[in-house]
């Protein structure tokens, strides 16, 4: 049997003052503009939102649809390719690089996490990892994207489901954690 240790979480020690995801005055902006054309059911055309991003530093390709109440923790470490639909309430929680590529799905109510914190640490440390969904992809409603997962080329992960680990290209994952179910035969 393993010995538990009995080191205890203390987070009177956490800092992340390492972490610098641009000045306060620029992430209350973005909150502000967030709130109001994006985090929003206001029903902003989409050019408008894609101009937004792009003043906040989002690369943002043509015919990307943003769909209402969308929430993006900071724009300059997102980038999107084109011919991309991001979902009702689709969090994208980037505390550093999300990339979408060309042609990629994101449904309603998914979450993509990049960050998330140290738990054999006593000090519960933030940890961040990019993600990056390759093209063709489709990640479903309400599923979640864990930090430092890459979903590869036309994967699939299906609704509700966890991917903690990089998804294999033309291959559908379900499940928490998402397993490989079947693979992904597109037809004409």
């Amino acid at each position: 049997m393993e010995k538990i240790s009995k080191a205890r979480t203390s987070l009177s020690g956490y800092n992340n003052s390492w972490y610098k995801p641009g000045s306060r005055l620029k992430q209350f902006l973005w909150y502000v503009a967030s709130r109001f054309f994006i985090n929003t059911y206001i029903p902003f055309p989409m050019f408008v939102k894609r101009i937004i991003l792009r003043l906040f530093g989002a690369t943002i390709g043509d015919n990307v649809v943003i769909k209402p109440k969308v929430n993006i923790k900071y724009p300059w470490y997102l980038k999107a390719e084109s011919d991309i639909w991001i979902g009702e309430k689709v969090w994208i929680d980037n505390l550093t690089m999300v990339t979408l590529e060309s042609n990629v799905c994101l449904s309603q109510g998914c979450l993509l996490l990049t960050g998330n914190h140290d738990f054999t640490k006593t000090t519960f440390d933030l940890i961040v990892k990019p993600i990056v969904i390759e093209t063709g992809a489709w990640i479903g409603a309400k599923s979640t994207v864990c930090p430092g997962v890459t979903v590869g080329s036309h994967a699939v992960l299906a609704v509700s489901s966890v991917a903690n680990k990089n998804l294999e290209p033309y291959s559908i994952y379900q499940g928490n954690p998402a397993v490989f179910v079947k693979t992904r035969n597109i037809t004409h």
